[in-house]
Parts: structure tokens; C-alpha cells; sequence
């Protein structure tokens, strides 16, 4: 069962403003539109699984909260695998990002009433590492651009709960003024937002 994995997260959800789940407190965790649709991709630079070599794969998580917050769970979820992982290696991200061998995403699956069939397809990932953009199959596009201040500087959140439960302490806050589309026709609702978050973390499970 022991794995492990590095790599980084680009995280983009519905809510107008920077998602509040990142500040892991249920009272500041209101979506602010009722409900929250979100993309987390995973960028795996090195890991395996049961021999399994996993580095170089691509992995998105979209999901599906009917809110009133994220605690309150229910959600729909998939997940899209980048069509370049070998069927062995989908068997042990689809394991692992559904949250079926411990490690951050038992925590996000345990919130997940149903999951879709994964989709494998072509991820297109075009990063000038300040601005990213990734096509998912013929289901949307994600827009993740650095965020920052007056004087030029990245924002970061540092120490947030969200971030902690994904094991890793700061994220740098991002914003896409063309934005984040997504579109799957199984899931309850498409959205399109211009917020999110990246950082890179590092699992392991023994």
C-alpha cells in the first residue's frame, strides 16, 4: 500500500473571490454563490505506487459541491487522467486521488457522495511559470496567473487550513483575467471564475 508523491497543485474554483475553503475555519467556508464547482491539477514531478513509476503523470480532480460548504459534502467528482499514463499507472492515480489508499485526498473523498467513470484524455499544460494554462480533453481550460502586488511581488497564504490538509504551508494566490472554463456535461453545472492557488506539496504514505 506504501507511496508516495511530488509534484505541484493548481487549484481554481466558482467562487467570485479566492476560495474560502483555504482558510479552513466552517464559519468562513460559505461558498458564495450556495454551491462551488472546483478544479484541483496535480502536476506529478516524481512518485510511485507499488512499483509503479508515476512521475510525469497530470491528474485533475473536478468536483462538485452543492454547498452550503464544503464540510457539508455530497459532492460529484471525477477525475480526468492525461491520456500518456500507462493503464498501470491509471489504476494507482485513480487509487490514490480518490482518496482509496490514505494520504490528503481520503480526506476530499471522504466529502464525495458520487464519482464519475475517470476520463482519460489529452492534457495540454502551456506554463511560462507565471501564467498556466492546461487543456482538459473537450471539458475545459484552466487559466492559473500569478497574482501580485504593487510593488511586483507574488501574494502567498501562508499557514492556511485547507493548505495544511494538502500538506504543504504556503500557496502562491492566482488570478486569470481571461479565466477558467469548465464544462462537463455529467456534472450538475458548468462555471467559469478567474481565482485560484498553486503550490507544490509532497505525499507519502507507508
Amino acid at each position: 500500500m506504501a507511496w508516495n508523491l511530488n509534484g505541484e497543485l493548481i487549484e481554481s474554483c466558482s467562487c467570485i473571490s479566492h476560495c474560502p475553503c483555504w482558510f479552513g475555519v466552517k464559519e468562513l467556508m460559505k461558498m458564495d454563490k450556495g454551491w462551488c464547482d472546483n478544479t484541483l491539477l496535480f502536476r506529478v514531478s516524481t512518485g510511485s505506487k507499488d512499483g509503479v513509476d508515476l512521475r510525469g503523470t497530470t491528474v485533475v480532480f473536478a468536483s462538485d459541491f452543492p454547498g452550503p460548504t464544503f464540510l457539508d459534502g455530497n459532492a460529484t467528482a471525477r477525475l480526468h487522467v492525461d491520456e500518456s499514463a500507462s493503464d498501470d499507472q491509471r489504476s494507482k492515480l485513480d487509487a490514490i486521488f480518490q482518496g482509496q489508499v490514505g494520504g490528503p485526498m481520503e480526506i476530499i473523498g471522504g466529502l464525495v457522495s458520487k464519482w464519475l467513470p475517470s476520463n482519460y484524455c489529452k492534457i495540454d499544460i502551456d506554463d511560462d511559470g507565471d501564467k498556466l494554462t492546461a487543456k482538459v480533453g473537450d471539458v475545459g481550460e484552466i487559466r492559473s496567473e500569478v497574482l501580485k502586488n504593487d510593488l511586483g511581488d507574488a501574494m502567498t497564504l501562508k499557514h492556511a487550513g485547507f493548505a495544511l490538509a494538502f500538506q504543504f504551508d504556503d500557496a502562491e494566490m492566482k488570478i486569470a483575467p481571461s479565466g477558467t472554463r469548465w464544462s462537463d456535461p455529467e456534472m450538475p453545472r458548468s462555471y467559469e471564475t478567474h481565482s485560484g492557488a498553486r503550490a507544490p506539496w509532497q505525499w507519502a504514505v507507508s
